[in-house]
């Protein structure tokens, strides 16, 4: 009998006794009723009385989630997501709502996906296939402010949600290859053409260029021709004139002068005609009708001096 209360206070002793370990509290209720959370370390408890419901880890926790959402246009789209989370804080309203909301931690994940596959299938629902792969980050911020609210309420926080991955069925990846290399042809065609449109409006303005610098040119040589014609014209006329002059005061006859320029005319004819045929009337009426035009011309320029 001596040694039995020894052993019965040993006994309780080691049932009083609690080891919570790092990262995680402890839940205990005393008939089923919630009691008190034991923190991490060695704790006492009321032995036989007061039990342990339930460890909580405090840590990070993280889960992948795998699902399928449906376009407005009828196109199915693969989701694969990383869900990270933890509890909110160590309160005791936060630890009684994580520990006493599901009746286990099965029934916690299976509602959390349920969740976030839910949001997502709402969001994509009202979206075409298009626009899913550029709306990456709309869709995990509307997520994300859905599924956060949500689990405030269970006692949890959500850190982060991210999405890895966006894929669509076989067929429609198909779809999407042609429709991207029509587009890339069509903008190729449309960049071809437009070089194609700069290349002929720089040549017709290249050519346009060139046509008008042609018909400066050839404007201001024909000025410069003219202007040569008339100087040449002036100088003959003044050596005719003179010579004349000093024919009448000789007492000789002009026309001898009107002759020599006939004559000279035929010889440069002959010598610089390069094969030309030239008609002249070379008859002794024919001479004598040119030199009276000849003379008449000279006496008008003597009248006109």
């Amino acid at each position: 009998m001596e040694l039995i209360f020894p052993v019965i206070l040993l006994l309780l002793v080691f049932l009083s006794l609690v080891t919570v370990g790092q990262g995680t509290v402890a839940v205990t209720t005393i008939f089923g009723k919630y009691r008190r959370t034991l923190r991490p370390g060695l704790n006492f408890r009321i032995p036989l009385i007061e039990s342990i419901y339930k460890r909580i880890s405090i840590q990070n926790r993280a889960v992948e989630l795998n699902f399928q959402a449906v376009t407005v246009d009828q196109a199915n789209v693969h989701f694969t997501s990383l869900l990270l989370f933890a509890v909110f804080d160590d309160r005791v309203e936060t630890i009684q709502n994580v520990a006493f909301k599901f009746i286990s931690e099965r029934d916690f994940m299976a509602t959390l996906s349920r969740t976030v596959e839910g949001s997502i299938r709402a969001y994509v629902a009202t979206k075409r296939q298009a626009e899913i792969l550029g709306l990456r980050r709309e869709i995990t911020e509307a997520v994300k402010t859905n599924v956060d609210h949500m689990l405030e309420d269970w006692g949890f926080h959500l850190l982060d949600l991210q999405i890895n991955d966006i894929t669509f069925d076989e067929e429609v990846l198909r779809s999407m290859s042609k429709v991207v290399a029509s587009n890339n042809l069509k903008a190729a065609a449309e960049n071809e053409g437009q070089a194609l449109l700069i290349t002929k409006t720089k040549a017709a303005e290249a050519e346009g260029n060139a046509i008008k610098i042609a018909a400066e040119a050839e404007r201001e040589a024909a000025r410069m021709r003219g202007q040569a014609v008339a100087l040449f014209r002036e100088e003959v006329a003044k050596g005719v004139g003179h010579a004349a002059k000093e024919m009448r005061e000789a007492h000789l006859d002009a026309s001898f002068i009107l002759f020599s320029m006939w004559t000279e005319a035929l010889k440069n004819f002959t010598e610089h005609g390069k094969g030309n045929v030239i008609f002249l009337d070379g008859s002794v009426d024919g001479m004598q009708k040119t030199l009276r035009e000849l003379m008449a011309m000279n006496q008008v320029k003597t009248v006109n001096e």
